[in-house]
């Protein structure tokens, strides 16, 4: 059965994952685990081990409350700061850059 922090912690690992533009198989290679293992902690159906976590937080560049901060209700500060750290992630990639871009300006 899912919990409810792994549930959560996966679809925070997923998100952040994709972020920084990693395919399963590259973050699941730089953690040092298999793909399929992954896949499994992404989707909440397994937790990982303490260095596996560590590993993560170390790959993902993110602090552990970042990594266990679930709540969506955000205030204006904190969201913005999380804005500026999603950016600084794709400051690299052109395609998503681009995507941002055209959306940040569509609600201007």
């Amino acid at each position: 059965m899912k919990s409810y922090i792994q549930q959560q912690l996966g679809q925070k690992i997923k998100e952040l994952r994709k972020i920084k533009g990693y395919s399963q198989e590259q973050f699941a290679e730089k953690i040092d685990i298999a793909t399929n293992t992954l896949s499994s902690i992404e989707r909440g159906n397994a937790f990982m081990t303490a260095p596996t976590l560590e590993k993560i937080i170390e790959v993902l560049n993110v602090t552990p409350k970042d990594l266990f901060s679930f709540d969506e209700d955000l205030e204006n500060e904190d969201m913005y700061a999380s804005i500026l750290k999603n950016l600084e992630f794709i400051k690299n990639d052109r395609e998503r850059l681009k995507i941002f871009y055209n959306f940040a300006k569509s609600l201007i």
